[in-house]
C-alpha cells in the first residue's frame, strides 16, 4: 500500500501540470501562457542538452571554428606543415642523389673507377645484349689511327686543354741543327745561330733554375702555365735569375758555346709537358 501510495505521488508530481504566464509588467497584461509538467520539462532539458553537445561536437570536428577554441590547433597550419614535411623528405632524397653523383665524381678523379657508382637502368640494358652480335674487333684503318694519335698525344703538351690560351714565342732565330729525336733520346732541337744572339722566353712564367752546369754551360730554366717548362743550354751569359718573372719574348741570355756538350755557337732548347719531352718545332717556327 505504501509503495503503490508512493508511486502515485511521484507520478501525480511528474504529470500535474503548471501554467508558466508571462505578464506585462506595467499592465499586467498576459503575453505567454504555457502548461508544463515536470515530465515535459525533464525530457525538454535532456533533449536541449543531447542538441547542444551534438551542435557543439559537429562545430569541433567538421568546421574551422575549432581554431578558436583553447588547444586546437589552425588546420592552414597544419596545411603548411604537411607541404613542408613533403618538401623536406624531397630536398633530402635530392641532397642524397648529389651526394652519389659527387662521390663518383671523387673516385672518378681520384682513380677508384672499380666503385663508381653506376646507373642499374643501364647495367640491366647491358645485360640484355647480345654480346656475339656486336663487332669488337677494330678495323686495319682504325689501329693505325689509334696508334698515331697515342703517339703524338704522348708529346702533346695541350692533350688536357681544349684550346691554348697563350702563344709560343721563339727563343731564337737559326737553322735546326739536330732535331728532335726520341730514339736517340735528344729531346730537344740545337738551333745555330751567331755568338751573343739574344736569347728570349718562349712564353710568360718563372724562372725555376738560373746555373752552371759542366756538361751544358749556362743553363736557365722557366716554369709556364699548363705544366709546361721550357730548357734553355749552352749560354754565353745568363740575364735572369731564380725566381725572377719573365714574359714571353724577353731576354733572357744569350747564346754561347759554352759546356762540355757544345760544339759550337747554338742554343740547345728543350720542352716539356707533364714530365713528357715534346718537339717544339709542333709550335714554334725557328727560320
Amino acid at each position: 500500500m505504501k509503495k503503490e501510495k508512493r508511486s502515485k505521488k511521484i507520478k501525480h508530481k511528474l504529470l500535474n501540470k503548471y501554467r508558466l504566464v508571462v505578464l506585462n509588467e506595467d499592465t499586467f497584461e498576459e503575453r505567454f501562457t504555457f502548461k508544463l509538467n515536470r515530465l515535459n520539462v525533464f525530457v525538454f532539458s535532456i533533449i536541449s542538452a543531447l542538441i547542444l553537445i551534438s551542435a557543439t561536437t559537429i562545430i569541433i570536428a567538421f568546421t574551422p571554428l575549432r581554431e578558436y577554441i583553447p588547444g586546437y590547433s589552425s588546420v592552414s597550419l597544419k596545411i603548411k606543415a604537411t607541404k613542408l614535411a613533403y618538401k623536406t623528405d624531397s630536398l633530402q632524397q635530392a641532397i642524397e642523389i648529389n651526394e652519389q653523383y659527387y662521390s663518383s665524381i671523387k673516385k672518378v678523379l681520384t682513380g677508384d673507377v672499380a666503385t663508381v657508382y653506376f646507373n642499374k637502368d643501364s647495367i640491366i640494358e647491358a645485360a640484355e645484349m647480345d654480346i656475339s652480335a656486336l663487332d669488337l674487333i677494330p678495323s686495319k684503318e682504325d689501329s693505325l689511327l689509334r696508334e698515331k694519335v697515342l703517339l703524338e698525344d704522348k708529346y702533346n703538351p695541350l692533350i688536357s686543354n681544349s684550346e691554348i690560351n697563350f702563344v709560343l714565342f721563339p727563343p731564337v732565330k737559326g737553322t735546326i741543327s739536330e732535331v728532335f729525336n726520341t730514339k736517340d733520346k735528344h729531346y730537344a732541337v740545337d738551333v745555330v745561330t751567331s755568338k751573343d744572339a739574344p736569347v728570349k722566353a718562349t712564353a710568360d712564367g718563372t724562372v725555376i733554375f738560373s746555373e752552371w752546369t759542366a756538361q751544358t754551360g749556362y743553363v736557365i730554366i722557366i716554369e709556364h702555365t699548363n705544366n709546361l717548362i721550357s730548357v734553355y743550354k749552352h749560354n754565353s751569359v745568363l740575364t735572369k735569375e731564380q725566381g725572377e718573372l719573365v714574359k714571353a719574348g724577353e731576354v733572357i741570355a744569350a747564346a754561347g758555346n759554352t759546356g762540355e756538350l757544345s760544339t759550337g755557337p747554338h742554343l740547345h732548347f728543350e720542352l716539356w709537358s707533364d714530365g713528357y719531352p715534346i718537339d717544339p718545332t709542333n709550335f714554334i717556327d725557328f727560320e
